[in-house]
């Protein structure tokens, strides 16, 4: 009785501003040796469009850090349109995908050509706003991807909270001292269930002494942040604001008063950002905002810079890639953005193309450039509800 009062006297505190500042310095990065205890994982997300191509470089170029796993946040396929690589290497051996086929095949060709790559590098997934277009939907995803959500390390964490035993595309795991949490906000916001399940998460990891740090990852970021012309700010939903600025002020306070750090991860927006949360509106009265970068850059149509006239220090745009984290024995976190080349790519993934395409991917697929239409998508009707109306993308 004892421990539940504490716990929900820690839920409404996590929930609350706390007028205690910030002791926590901006995480360095590196890509020398590791120091002793130290160790390494891997985190990208958006491979539609030329992923084929961009997440085998990935699994290639990253093995010489030995990461211990590959997360995934989000936006596996473009499910709206046919993927250009799909549609490339099904040219190259002579047939012509249509959308029926495409949105058929999509996930399990995210599965063979994506997460295969990785070969025993243990993968996790992360939904994204692109799993739920129609025809596609969450239950569609569970099902699809349910041996990845119902990974023995998943399966054993939900075990110990408690948790059903059907998986959910939120989730989390304990790895060496950090808490690695995933959110779900395909939706563009959180449901009033997955924060309550937030909330039970980070009592336990307050309480919970073996836990030195919370790494918490999304697809789209949290608003407020210098991205936010593309993240849960810039929803019509105003669901997704709330929500949102309720998940960062509670992980914010769950830093300043256990003391533990908190690093945030994001994709959605195709470019590599760092230091997001540095805005004037989460640094006022002083506040130090949470360590967060963006890394939507696993394949997807590049996008052009985020709106705004704030400076962008470390932007990255027009560059494939993923951020490689180096986690300390006491929990702290330095990340730096490896940049993946056409040399990345391995032969056998070459040979499924045309000639022109992989160079396609690298110099055209992408907004801050004229559209070269050789291999531009078809895209895909919309599926009809409600006596003949579409439904919204």
């Amino acid at each position: 009785m004892l421990r539940f009062r504490m716990a929900w006297m820690i839920l409404l505190s996590l929930a609350l501003p706390s007028a205690m500042g910030a002791a926590q310095s901006a995480p360095k990065t590196t890509s020398g040796d590791l120091a002793s205890g130290s160790w390494r994982f891997i985190v990208s997300g958006d491979s539609r469009n030329c992923g084929d191509v961009v997440m085998p470089a990935i699994a290639a170029q990253s093995r010489q850090y030995k990461p211990a796993f590959y997360w995934h946040l989000g936006d596996l396929r473009a499910i709206y349109a046919i993927d250009e690589d799909m549609a490339a290497a099904a040219r190259t051996a002579g047939l012509e995908l249509k959308c029926e086929g495409y949105q058929r095949r999509a996930w399990s060709d995210f599965v063979e050509d994506q997460i295969a790559p990785f070969g025993e590098t243990p993968f996790y997934v992360g939904i994204g706003n692109h799993e739920v277009i129609p025809p596609k939907n969450e239950d569609l995803f569970k099902s699809q991807f349910h041996d990845f959500l119902d990974l023995p390390v998943l399966r054993a964490q939900r075990m110990i909270d408690n948790e059903p035993s059907q998986p959910e595309p939120y989730y989390h795991w304990i790895q060496n001292g950090v808490d690695f949490i995933y959110l779900d906000n395909a939706y563009n916001f959180f449901s009033e269930e997955e924060v309550t399940w937030l909330f039970r998460r980070l009592s336990d990891a307050a309480y919970d002494a073996n836990i030195r740090s919370l790494v918490v990852g999304m697809h789209e970021a949290l608003p407020d942040s210098l991205a936010d012309d593309h993240g849960m700010g810039g929803s019509d939903d105003p669901r997704g604001a709330k929500t949102g600025r309720m998940v960062y002020q509670a992980l914010w306070n769950f830093r300043e008063k256990t003391k533990k750090p908190v690093y945030f991860l994001a994709s959605h927006s195709h470019l590599f950002l760092p230091n997001i949360f540095e805005t004037d509106g989460l640094k006022a009265g002083g506040k130090k905002p949470l360590p967060g970068w963006i890394a939507g850059t696993a394949g997807a149509e590049r996008s052009k810079k985020p709106e705004g006239t704030q400076p962008l220090p470390g932007l990255i745009l027009d560059t494939y890639g993923y951020l490689l984290a180096t986690v300390a024995a006491d929990g702290t976190m330095e990340v730096e953005f490896k940049a993946v080349t056409p040399d990345d790519i391995p032969q056998p993934v070459k040979q499924r193309y045309p000639a022109d395409f992989i160079p396609w991917c690298f110099a055209s697929n992408s907004r801050n450039v004229p559209k070269d239409p050789r291999y531009l998508s078809e895209r895909c009707p919309l599926p009809e509800v409600d006596g003949g109306a579409p439904q919204k993308r």
